[in-house]
């Protein structure tokens, strides 16, 4: 044998698998960061969800309010918005 199939075999035989099991724990390592990353940015976007709905439903309530209000033959109706003026949205 000469010394380059030698050097060859000593390639393939050692550094090639350390070269590729380092490579593969590489890319393990990147993957399971990846979906921890998207794993965070979905309970981000669920709470933003979250909080749109609540603040939907809030406006919805008021809405209502504001309906019954328009919709009613009632003295009070100053009282009554007056009263929605000091009602916090957020």
């Amino acid at each position: 044998m000469n010394e380059d199939v030698v050097l060859a075999l000593v390639f393939m035989v050692i550094v090639l698998p350390i070269v590729l099991g380092i490579g593969a724990d590489i890319y393990k390592r990147r993957l399971a960061f990846r979906e921890r990353e998207l794993e965070l940015l979905s309970k981000q976007t669920a709470e933003k969800a979250a909080q749109y709905a609540a603040q939907a439903e809030r406006l919805e309530q008021r809405v209502r309010v504001l309906e019954r209000i328009a919709t009613e033959n009632n003295t009070d109706l100053a009282l009554q918005i007056e009263n929605l003026r000091d009602v916090k949205v957020n």
